[in-house]
Parts: structure tokens; C-alpha cells; sequence
């Protein structure tokens, strides 16, 4: 399984909380260096919380599920 495929399979599991609120999340790539980049959607864009959902959420699980992801960034 590519690293692409093993985001792809964590971020399906995020998702389902953010829909659960009205958002969601769209990977967008994975750079060689391990760094993601995703783009918010619905209630989570614009969000005031966003940056929240991003470090405590998303880059969180991501990291403790796969090791070799360095950062996560919101893309537009």
C-alpha cells in the first residue's frame, strides 16, 4: 500500500466525525518529505475552529497512525 493509500484509509476515518458536524475533509496529495496537504470542506471551511481540527484532529491520527507523516496543511 502506497503512503497516499494509507492517508486516503485515516482520513475516511476522520471524515466521518467532521460529517458528523457539517464539514469535511479532501485529501488533496502527499508530498515525498511526508507532508499532507488537504482542503477543508463545508461547516470545517472558514471555521473558527479549523485550525483546531486540523493540529488536534486530522494531523494528530495521522501521525499516530503513520509514522512518517511530518505536517498536515490546509490547502485552499
Amino acid at each position: 500500500m502506497t503512503l497516499k493509500e494509507q492517508v486516503q484509509e485515516v482520513i475516511e476515518k476522520v471524515r466521518m466525525h467532521l460529517q458528523s458536524h457539517g464539514g469535511d475533509v479532501e485529501l488533496v496529495e502527499v508530498d515525498e518529505d511526508g507532508t499532507v496537504r488537504v482542503r477543508l470542506q463545508g461547516a470545517c471551511k472558514g471555521c473558527p475552529m479549523a485550525q483546531q481540527t486540523m493540529s488536534m484532529g486530522i494531523e494528530r491520527v495521522l501521525k499516530e497512525e503513520i509514522p512518517e507523516i511530518q505536517a498536515v496543511v490546509a490547502v485552499d
